[in-house]
């Protein structure tokens, strides 16, 4: 699944740092050593930025008890993300915290940079630090000295990112998909409205409906729900891929798009459904869907393939036999995700589902053995022509039972698999005649 990015990040933590606690003191804080004031002057004052570092890391050196720690600590925080380097900027914040426990603007820059950390990375510990530092931010209470006011804004720009990093570890790193749903919740709940509509809130409604499509069993009306209220909002060239996510899990759960702009409507003017649960028709049983496709179908040929395949894994022996009696002995390609692969068969995942279970639901018995060189990796996509296809014939299929993570579905074998290899064209380049000299210009 691509990973949508709506907002900077940076631009988030400018926004939280306007409300963020003013640490510099030494308008109020005397330094009473002429030495450790001098070194704190000549550091504060550096005007480059590496220099600048350089200096405030020395001065905490050398005086690692001064009361002005905390602002040097902040300075260096500042001065280290003006740099771009995340690696010493969360240093420098966690050197604040252990001076300062409760300072909101360390704790949500730490936020801040490992959220990106785990999101890319995945690393469990990471990610678990993210989540560890995150419900600290939020268990945090009102320091002294801090305004109700300024308490207000400071909370409002950082409860809500630290609700959606829980969430990040709660799915990538713990794989509680339940309990990540909850903190996403939380933080739409926190966020206005419009602040849901774009940025990092519009982000999020989209990892919520991911989240509820991967949940077991699949909350398939939810998914719905907050994957129309994700493409409401959406850039343009993010809103081909959404809809096809909101399509497939309308047409799953409903049977058929008929009333899915009625949910479009709804998800565009609410962030969450009315009554707190979208309400939507269920569809027939696969069974009943199955027998519908068969009637409606003079040429069942003309069914792509995972049609093809719902039918052969749904529906009744009757219908299924009867799809099978036109496929049977027919060569098709076979587009999708290589799951495993020797030199003699390939096995692929063709549906969605079974691409998202990692489960192979064609197995393609090759008509030649192929080199050791010419197998094809695990995660391989095959196209189809003249794109590089995978290519064989229909031979048997049985069909799967339902599991925890992966619908009911069909197995299906084919014979005389072949990999069919995309031919690039050839421009001709045409050479000057003997003895042909270029046109002067």
């Amino acid at each position: 699944m691509k990973k949508f990015v709506f907002a900077s990040v940076m631009a988030l933590a400018s926004i939280s740092l306007v409300s963020a606690p003013t640490l510099r003191a030494q308008d109020s804080i005397t330094i009473k050593d002429p030495a450790e004031f001098n070194a704190y002057q000549m550091a504060s004052t550096q005007a480059d930025p590496k220099a600048k570092a350089a200096a405030l890391e020395t001065f905490l050196t050398q005086y690692p008890q001064s009361v002005v720690k905390s602002s040097v600590l902040d300075t260096l925080i500042d001065t280290y993300q003006g740099l771009q380097d995340p690696d010493k900027t969360v240093g420098a914040a966690s050197r604040l915290l252990q001076v300062d426990p409760t300072n909101m603007k360390a704790i949500f820059i730490s936020v801040l940079i490992k959220k990106g950390q785990c999101g890319k990375t995945s690393d469990p510990q990471v990610c678990d630090d993210l989540g560890a530092i995150a419900k600290k931010g939020l268990a945090t209470t009102q320091p002294k000295g801090v305004s109700d006011d300024d308490w207000k804004k400071q909370t409002g720009a950082t409860f809500p990112f630290f609700h959606s990093a829980i969430a990040l570890d709660d799915i990538l790193s713990k794989k509680d998909v339940k309990a990540g749903i909850e903190e996403y919740r939380q933080e739409l709940m926190l966020l206005p409205a419009d602040s849901t509509k774009s940025g990092p809130g519009l982000g999020d409604t989209l990892q919520l409906a991911e989240a509820y499509a991967k949940v077991t069993p699949p909350d398939m009306p939810n998914a719905v729900w907050f994957y129309a209220r994700a493409l409401a909002f959406a850039p343009d060239n993010y809103k081909a891929a959404i809809e096809k996510k909101l399509n497939y899990w309308y047409k799953r759960f409903h049977g058929a798009l008929d009333g899915l702009d009625d949910i479009k409507g709804q998800a565009a003017a609410s962030l969450f459904p009315a009554g707190g649960e979208p309400v939507m028709k269920a569809a027939k049983t696969p069974a009943e869907i199955v027998d519908d496709v068969i009637k409606s179908t003079p040429d069942l040929t003309t069914l792509n393939l995972g049609d093809k395949e719902f039918i052969l894994a749904a529906g009744s022996k009757e219908n299924a036999d009867k799809l099978w009696a036109v496929l049977k002995d027919q060569v098709t390609p076979v587009p999708g995700k290589v799951i495993e692969a020797s030199t003699t068969v390939i096995k692929v995942a063709v549906t969605d589902d079974a691409k998202a279970a990692n489960t192979a639901d064609f197995i393609v018995n090759l008509k030649k053995p192929l080199e050791d060189k010419d197998v094809p990796a695990v995660g391989f996509e095959y196209k189809i022509p003249p794109a590089t296809a995978l290519v064989g014939t229909y031979d048997s299929y049985a069909q799967i039972p339902a599991t925890a993570t992966l619908a009911q579905t069909a197995q299906i074998v084919l014979r005389d698999g072949e990999i069919q290899v995309e031919k690039k064209k050839v421009v001709p380049v045409h050479k000057p005649a003997a003895g042909h000299k270029p046109a002067a210009h």
